[in-house]
């Protein structure tokens, strides 16, 4: 039986909205939408999983360098 990883299926889903639209086409407003909605939604279940929380580990002490370079 073949079992598909959601999250893994909203980034694939995300990699062709994003790679294969043409460059000169313009973006309607609601397809921002629901690229939006998309990358929200695989945030959400990505989040939990241990490489969620190290790619926020990751972010947090890129973001705490910033603001101490920043002073």
């Amino acid at each position: 039986m073949l079992t598909i990883n959601v999250a893994v299926l909203l980034a694939v889903i995300i990699v062709v909205r994003l790679r294969l639209r043409r460059r000169t086409e313009a973006r309607s407003r609601n397809d921002e939408q629901v690229t939006v909605l998309i990358v929200l939604v695989f945030g959400v279940l990505v989040a939990p999983t241990a490489f969620g929380q190290g790619v926020a580990d990751v972010v947090g002490q890129f973001a705490t360098g910033l603001t101490e370079a920043g002073r």
